[in-house]
């Protein structure tokens, strides 16, 4: 018989499975303190929460028989999983079960901010019969512009479809071939940005996403767009935003969501004629508070009973002699990933792994994991994406992975070739374990280079001539960045070449456009790897 612990208030039609399963016995024990918890935890073989319980190293440390936690929603910054993966306790959360939530209360925004629906009930419920301030637009044969292909996103094309709305779709992994199936467009943000009579963003927030639409964008955005954030607050520039619409620009908008949470009561949103706001209700109703119950015991059930899950967002074991000889390898995998990600251009069809030397001998597979998290993550930012999720993710995006093992190693006792394509390109990033040395990358495509995967890497293809690395140094130096490693690769004398530079520092893309710009350069590109 297994004990479960529910400690936060979930319905009972939520939790069903676990109440009707014979080897399942089910505790509601809601608003305990850590201590409290600390002191039955022990005899619990899971833990289901939700978002009031906070699950430390040291509730766990006092689990001692247990095997799971799941969380009833998405977001797990409530529970420590470093501490939960060190002790071999799984993870698992409900990604799926607030999508058609979010995407109706998208909808509902965005209907709203069209049609002035509560400026218009403020004033009729004050007494004013005003019909002639409140003249909207209709959604049908306008541009609707997606930032963001995933499962919300998709589902948000496809109602817009319905409202016969033209839809503009952009995310990393969107292939032209999965566009045409889910009938939009494939387009880029500046294209969005250009054609869009509506916008809507479902991506996560991650370095390269935060203020994707900001005072640029909108120098140069439709004028007369509107605008709508049900993803995450940070993703377009809040303050941008309201001078985009002050001058004009921009009709209207729509947020559920903001950079910082609850807002300050000064936030100009708050008081804006032409902005709606909401407090964060994207997952709020009924149905999908039920359904992120229902799908985590479903896989809580599998876990204890020893059967297939999905949807851990930690590390499972792995076999103690397989870990040993893997482990050393799982941060460079994550970085070659990144780093092949960062450099390649266009859509991720297909990732290429292959392992040659002696790990041609070892199951691999928790190592790809790794690699494709290094991959995804930096598209999808590393709080949505883990080594145990990474392969599901890469498959609901219609990214291919192929793995390859050789005993041949090109020198090394061990090397890892990443290698993505996508609908532009092919790029290669190939790296080792030195002793002595540590994690090295020793390939980028079909250039040999002994570089340290850590930092801010500047990647700058050219022609072999002299004179062009003086060129790069001097004006690296004018703008205050110090190099402070440097590898050149070429394959032939005067042929093509590459510069690998470590600097000491983030490089901006004015400054990356300015060495692209050097002549006999054919481009420069910032890699962090951390």
């Amino acid at each position: 018989m297994f004990k479960v612990l529910v400690s936060d208030p979930i319905s009972d039609l939520g939790i069903s499975l676990l109440v009707e399963a014979s080897d399942i016995s089910i505790d509601k024990k809601t608003g305990l303190s850590e201590d409290e918890l600390v002191a039955i935890i022990g005899e619990y073989d899971a833990l289901l929460v939700r978002s009031q319980t906070r699950v430390t190293e040291r509730i766990m440390s006092a689990g001692k028989q247990l095997k799971v936690i799941g969380r009833a929603g998405v977001g797990v910054d409530n529970i420590d999983l470093d501490a939960a993966t060190k002790r071999g306790i799984i993870v698992i959360n409900a990604p799926d079960g607030n999508t058609i939530t979010t995407c109706e209360h998208t909808f509902a925004m965005m209907m709203a901010v069209a049609r002035h629906i509560p400026q218009a009930y403020l004033k009729t419920v004050g007494g004013v019969w005003d019909r002639k301030s409140f003249v909207g637009v209709e959604l049908r044969n306008k541009v609707l512009g997606v930032l963001g292909m995933g499962r919300i996103g998709s589902e948000v094309a496809a109602r817009a479809k319905a409202f016969g709305m033209d839809v503009l779709g952009y995310d990393p992994f969107l292939t032209e071939e999965r566009a045409e199936k889910m009938g939009v467009r494939k387009a880029s943000v500046e294209d969005i940005i250009a054609e869009a009579d509506f916008i809507t963003v479902h991506t996560p927030l991650t370095p390269e996403t935060r203020h994707m639409i900001g005072k640029e964008q909108f120098a140069r955005i439709k004028k007369g767009v509107r605008i709508v954030n049900c993803a995450r607050g940070g993703i377009i520039d809040e303050l941008a935003l309201v001078e985009a619409i002050d001058a004009g620009q921009v009709a209207g908008a729509a947020f559920d969501v903001f950079e910082e949470e609850p807002p300050a009561a000064d936030h100009p949103f708050l008081s804006h004629p032409k902005i709606i706001v909401t407090p964060h209700l994207g997952a709020s109703t009924i149905e999908a508070q039920e359904n992120v119950a229902i799908d985590v015991s479903e896989q809580l059930l599998h876990i204890l009973r020893n059967e297939p899950f999905k949807n851990a967002v930690n590390m499972p074991p792995v076999a103690a002699e397989v870990l040993a000889k893997l482990e050393p390898y799982f941060s460079l995998g994550k970085k070659l990933g990144s780093f092949a990600a960062q450099i390649a251009v266009g859509p991720v069809k297909e990732i290429a792994v292959t392992y040659a030397g002696d790990l041609a001998d070892v199951d691999t597979q928790p190592l790809t994991r790794h690699i494709v998290d290094g991959v995804l993550s930096f598209h999808l930012g590393s709080d949505q994406v883990n080594v145990v999720n990474a392969m599901h993710l890469a498959k609901n995006r219609d990214v291919n992975i192929v793995v390859t093992k050789s005993h041949a190693s090109k020198g090394f006792t061990n090397q890892v070739s990443v290698t993505l394509r996508t609908d532009k390109e092919e790029r290669l990033v190939a790296g080792t374990l030195l002793n002595g040395f540590g994690p090295r990358i020793t390939q980028v495509d079909k250039f040999p280079v002994d570089v340290e995967p850590q930092g801010h890497i500047l990647l700058i293809s050219h022609h072999d001539k002299p004179g062009i690395i003086g060129r790069v140094g001097t004006l690296l130096g004018t703008k205050d960045i110090n190099i402070a490693t440097m590898q050149v690769g070429r394959k032939i004398v005067g042929g093509e070449a590459i510069m690998v530079l470590g600097v000491d520092k983030g490089v901006t893309k004015q400054v990356l456009a300015e060495v692209s710009a050097l002549a006999d350069l054919n481009n420069a590109k910032e890699v962090h790897l951390y």
